[in-house]
């Protein structure tokens, strides 16, 4: 029976956890990068060894790490040990350093998005949010920072080049929300290696052919009269999270602030299938790996509350790709 790895991140450190395939005792490996506020960690597909983390810290920055030897040892892609940081706050080593592209002429950023008063203002990167290894490539992977962009790096993590087109998809007009602006998910298409569909916490999902030169808003069916003037808005809609199967990349699944929803022809549209879930908010959803009807959602009450509902943690199943809903409860 095939092996089981856990990458696990949280605001102290990393934990790699590992186990067989019927998944009841677990090796605990960690923490790695003690101490560290841990944003993401993924494996590549195409090499099992290589590993990418994002860490933060509010004295360092923004640090990218990567492993090629299943998470044993870790070093930043340029060779480069942890940096310390630099006269501008940034820190020091080429791996570690996302610049927006900017004007020739000025050396401004191309474009502004709203800020909360309705003026505009530069993009400023904070964090790197999510890293997404290509499929076939262990040395190209994708980052979604904060605030939102899309980086590609082709080198194993050693420089990263913006792909500028997707804040050319009416950037002018994202504005953070009370958690941000950031780029949280990243799909990769395996039927279709220039498509990648991206989510935006309060701006939306958005979709490239041509593996990121151009982008349009893929928002079509999103209801929020609660968050825009405009119920119907192509852009400015809170999505928390997107999902695929591999084997059906043309059915998305989403978590948005309120509602869970479904794509059938690879975000052209979206219906809700919230059904019998007990609230329609929450933050994670995810596709079983196997059976791509059977999807998984943590509810919870809404805005400031931040709870489950009832004080009671359950995960949510649906084997039928939405609607009919059943709680998973042992155990929690």
């Amino acid at each position: 029976m095939s092996r089981v790895r856990l990458l696990v991140g949280t605001r102290k450190g990393a934990f790699i956890l590992t186990s067989d395939g019927t998944r009841k005792q677990w090796d605990v490996n960690g923490p790695h990068f003690g101490g560290w506020e841990m944003y993401h960690l993924k494996g590549s597909p195409a090499d099992p060894n290589r590993l990418y983390a994002s860490q933060t810290s509010g004295w360092f920055g923004q640090v990218i790490q990567r492993s090629d030897d299943g998470g044993k040892t870790w070093n930043t892609p340029d060779g480069a040990p942890i940096p310390t940081s630099g006269p501008d706050g940034t820190p020091q080593g080429v791996s570690n350093k996302f610049v927006y592209d900017t004007s020739p002429g000025t050396g401004k950023p191309l474009t502004t998005h709203q800020w909360y008063d309705g003026t505009q203002r530069p993009w400023e990167f904070k964090r790197v949010w999510h890293l997404e290894p290509s499929l076939t490539d262990p040395d190209t992977v994708y980052a979604g920072v904060e605030d939102a962009a899309l980086f590609r790096s082709t080198d194993g993590g050693q420089t990263w080049q913006e792909l500028a087109g997707l804040r050319s998809a009416k950037g002018h007009l994202w504005q953070p929300g009370a958690g941000g602006m950031c780029l949280h998910t990243i799909l990769l298409d395996r039927n279709h290696p220039e498509r990648i569909f991206i989510a935006i916490s309060a701006a939306g999902v958005f979709r490239t052919d041509d593996a990121g030169k151009t982008w349009r808003p893929a928002n079509r069916g999103l209801k929020s009269q609660y968050e825009l003037p405009d119920p119907d808005a192509e852009v400015g809609h809170c999505v928390h999270r997107i999902a695929m199967h591999p084997s059906r990349p043309n059915v998305l699944f989403m978590q948005k602030h309120w509602d869970v929803l479904r794509s059938d022809d690879a975000g052209e549209s979206w219906h809700e299938v919230s059904g019998n879930l007990p609230t329609d908010f929450g933050f994670p959803i995810e596709v079983h790996a196997h059976q791509p009807d059977t999807i998984y959602v943590v509810p919870i009450k809404s805005d400031s509350e931040h709870f489950p509902p009832d004080g009671k943690l359950r995960v949510y199943r649906s084997r039928t790709g939405g609607n009919e809903w059943e709680a998973l409860t042992k155990g929690l």
